[in-house]
C-alpha cells in the first residue's frame, strides 16, 4: 500500500512542481490570443471551458492505453509502477505539453505541422503519412477490441459490431465537436476516473486480497522471463508516454480559451491517466496471487477478461459488468472516434482543404473510413504489434521537435531532450529485436538502440547547437 500511495503522491507533486518548471521554460502567457478567437469556426476551432477540455482531453488520450497496457504491464513486476511515475512526470506529460502548446503557437496545427516547423520539411512529410497511418491503426484496434467483447456479450457477429462502430466514428468524426464530443465527454471522463478510484478502494478493503504483495522487490516476474527493456516501455504506452497523445493535444489546442490553461489541460490530463495506470497496474499486481496468475487470466480471457473479473469480484456482478463495459467499450471508442478525426484534420491540413463546410469534409471522410474498415479485416494482433511501435517512435519525434524549439529559442532543451534520447533507445531496440521488425537477438537489438540515440543525440546538437534565438519560428 505504501508504495501505490507514494507513487500517487509523486504524481500530484510532479505536476505542480516539475509541470510548473516545463510552464515557466515555455512561458504561456494568458493575454495572447487563442486559436479558438482568432479562428472560431463552429466545427473545429469552438471554446470551451477549461474543466471540460480537461476531461475530453483525458478521454481523447485515454481509451484502452492506461487499462490494458498497465495490466499486461504488471506481468513485469513492481518495476512497472516506477514506469508509470517516472515516465508521466518527465517524459509523456511534457510531450503532450509541448504537442498541445506548440499547435496552440502555430494556430491550432496538427502534429505535421507543428514537427515541420521544428525539424524541417523532410520531417514534416514524414509525419504527414505516419500519424494518419497511426490513427488509423488506433482507429482500428480501438473497433476490433470493443466489437469482439460486444460479439461476445450480445452474440452479433463482429463485423455487425465493427460496422456500427465505424458508423458511430464517422459521425463524430464530421460533425462540430461540441455536438458528440463536447456534449457527452466530459461525462465519460468522469465516469472513467471514478471507475478506476472505486475499484482501488474496493480492493484495499477487500479481505481477500494484498495490496501489492511483491512489496519493493523490482525484480522481472514475468512469467515467460521476457526483458523489461524495451519491451516493458513499449507495452506500458499510455499511462508513462505516448506518441497518439500528441495528435489528440492539438484538438484541445483549438479550443483552450486561455494559453494558462495549457499545464492543466495539457500535462494535468497525462498526470491523470498515470494516476489511473497506476491503479490499473496495481490491481493487476494485487488481485492475483503471482504474475503466472495474471499471466494465465490474459491468455485465458484477454485483458478485458482481466478488467471484467476484477470489477464483478470487488463491486459486485451487476455494477461490475457496468464499469466492465464501460472500461472496454466506451472508452476505446472515444478514442478511436478522434483518432478518426484528427487524420481528417491532417490530411485537410495537408491538402490545404477547409472544413468549415460539411461537403468538404466528407471528400476526406469517406475514403479515410473505407481503408480504415479494409485494414481493420486484418489480423488484430499484428495491428497491435505494430500500433505499440509507431506509437512510441511519434512520441520520440515529437519530443526531438519539442527540444529543437527549445534550443531554438535559448531555453532549457534539455526537458525534452533527455527523454527524447531515451525514446530513440526503446524504440530501435524494440524494432530491431521484434519479429515485426528484424528479429535480432535483444543483446545485438539493445546495442543499435543504444548506439541510434547516441547518434540522434549528436545529430540534434550538430544540427540545432547554434541555431538559438531564432525569431522565425512560428510558436514565437
Amino acid at each position: 500500500m505504501t508504495l501505490f500511495f507514494t507513487c500517487v503522491g509523486l504524481l500530484i507533486a510532479g505536476y505542480y512542481v516539475y509541470g510548473g518548471l516545463v510552464d515557466r521554460i515555455f512561458g504561456s502567457d494568458p493575454s495572447r490570443a487563442v486559436p479558438s478567437a482568432t479562428f472560431a469556426d463552429g466545427v473545429d476551432y469552438v471554446a470551451m471551458p477549461t474543466y471540460k477540455v480537461w476531461l475530453i482531453q483525458l478521454l481523447n488520450i485515454a481509451g484502452l492505453g492506461p487499462i490494458f497496457g498497465p495490466i499486461l504491464g504488471a506481468l513485469y513486476g513492481p518495476s512497472a509502477l516506477l514506469w508509470i511515475v517516472a515516465g508521466s512526470i518527465f517524459a509523456g506529460a511534457v510531450h503532450d505539453y509541448f504537442a498541445g502548446m506548440l499547435s496552440l503557437r502555430s494556430n491550432g496545427e496538427s502534429v505535421p505541422n507543428v514537427v515541420g516547423h521544428e525539424l524541417g520539411p523532410v520531417f514534416k512529410q514524414f509525419m504527414n503519412y505516419f500519424s494518419v497511418i497511426l490513427l488509423l491503426l488506433v482507429g482500428i484496434v480501438f473497433v476490433l477490441g470493443p466489437g469482439k467483447l460486444l460479439s461476445k456479450m450480445t452474440g452479433m457477429p463482429v463485423p455487425a459490431w465493427v460496422a456500427i462502430i465505424f458508423a458511430y466514428y464517422f459521425l463524430a468524426t464530421i460533425l462540430p465537436i461540441d455536438k458528440i464530443i463536447g456534449r457527452f465527454y466530459p461525462i465519460f471522463g468522469a465516469l472513467l476516473v471514478f471507475m478506476s478510484v472505486s475499484l482501488t478502494v474496493m480492493l484495499i478493503i477487500s479481505p481477500d486480497h494484498t495490496l501489492l504483495p511483491q512489496g519493493l522487490d523490482m525484480a522481472n516476474t514475468h512469467p515467460k522471463d521476457l526483458p523489461i527493456w524495451p519491451l516493458m516501455f513499449i507495452t506500458i504506452a499510455c499511462g508513462a508516454i505516448s506518441g497518439f497523445h500528441a495528435t489528440q493535444s492539438p484538438l484541445m489546442a483549438r479550443c483552450l480559451m486561455n494559453e494558462k490553461h495549457g499545464r492543466s489541460v495539457f500535462y494535468g490530463a497525462m498526470i491523470g491517466e498515470g494516476v489511473i495506470g497506476l491503479i490499473w497496474a496495481t490491481l493487476g499486481l494485487s488481485f492475483y496471487k503471482d504474475s503466472a496468475a495474471l499471466g494465465a487470466a490474459i491468455t485465458t480471457g484477454s485483458p478485458a477478461g482481466v478488467v471484467k473479473e476484477i470489477a464483478d469480484s470487488l463491486l459486485g456482478g451487476g455494477i461490475g459488468s457496468v464499469l466492465a463495459v464501460l472500461g472496454v467499450v466506451i472508452l476505446p471508442i472515444t478514442s478511436g472516434d478522434t483518432a478518426f478525426r484528427s487524420a481528417r484534420l491532417i490530411i485537410a491540413e495537408y491538402i490545404k482543404l477547409p472544413q468549415k463546410d460539411a461537403t468538404k469534409r466528407l471528400m476526406i471522410a469517406v475514403p479515410l473510413f473505407a481503408v480504415g474498415f479494409l485494414i481493420s479485416r486484418g489480423d488484430f494482433n499484428v495491428i497491435w504489434r505494430y500500433f505499440g511501435w509507431a506509437n512510441q517512435t511519434l512520441a520520440m519525434v515529437m519530443l526531438w521537435a519539442a527540444a529543437a524549439y527549445l534550443i531554438k529559442n535559448g531555453k532549457l532543451h534539455w526537458i525534452c531532450t533527455i527523454p527524447a534520447t531515451f525514446m530513440t533507445a526503446v524504440t530501435f531496440s524494440y524494432i530491431s529485436a521484434e519479429k515485426i521488425g528484424f528479429g535480432l537477438s535483444y543483446d545485438i537489438a539493445n546495442g543499435i538502440g543504444i548506439a541510434a540515440a547516441v547518434c540522434a543525440f549528436v545529430a540534434f546538437f550538430v544540427a540545432f547547437g547554434r541555431k538559438k534565438n531564432n525569431t522565425n519560428t512560428p510558436a514565437e
